[in-house]
């Protein structure tokens, strides 16, 4: 470090970094992934996007899904080595033909999953240039707030570490805020 002729540091200019902007999750509302549904013909396709939008699955934990993971009884599948080597538990797809689950293990890739959801909003007719396949998780967090889940049970769904990173869904739809304001004012 040098020093003035009073033996004071120089102060030199501190690059302050870049700070990117958060922005909000985009999230699919039932109705989009119902038209999404309706305009996937293969069923494999269908139970990859059901697995990503009522059991808040990431895309690679789709393709790592194993038949043996799932508790039929229970409802449920255990998530096994998910993000960051975590394992955890949740709720099985309401309503999926047991047959669909025939396609497990899927044989496909994380991208082609990924092309066909691209495939399906485009051929719904849905005018969000910004969704993609992550979306059915944000969709999935957003509705589980919106049902009363308490947030800490989300978290918990969603596998997060930090519950601030589970928060950020509840600025994504502010209908409660929006509501009480409407009720107060």
């Amino acid at each position: 470090m040098r020093t003035t002729e009073t033996n004071l540091p120089l102060i030199t200019e501190n690059k302050v970094p870049k700070r990117y902007k958060k922005k909000l999750p985009v999230f699919l509302t039932h109705s989009d992934f119902k038209l999404i549904l309706d305009n996937t013909k293969k069923k494999k396709y269908k139970l990859a996007f059901l697995l990503g939008f009522q059991s808040g699955m990431r895309v690679s934990e789709i393709i790592d899904l194993q038949k043996s993971n799932i508790d039929f009884e229970r409802k449920s599948i255990n998530i096994v080595g998910g993000k960051g080597d975590k394992d955890r538990v949740v709720p099985l797809p309401k309503g999926v033909p047991l047959n669909y689950y025939d396609h497990l293990p899927f044989t496909c890739t994380a991208r082609a999953l990924q092309k066909a959801f691209k495939r399906a909003i485009k051929a719904s007719g849905i005018d969000k240039p910004t969704l993609h396949f992550h979306s059915l998780r944000h969709g999935f967090a957003t509705h589980c707030i919106e049902q009363g889940v308490p947030l800490n049970q989300i978290q918990l769904l969603l596998g997060h570490s930090n519950i601030s990173t589970t928060s950020i869904y509840l600025k994504a739809n502010p209908t409660d805020a929006l509501d009480s304001y409407e009720e107060l004012f």
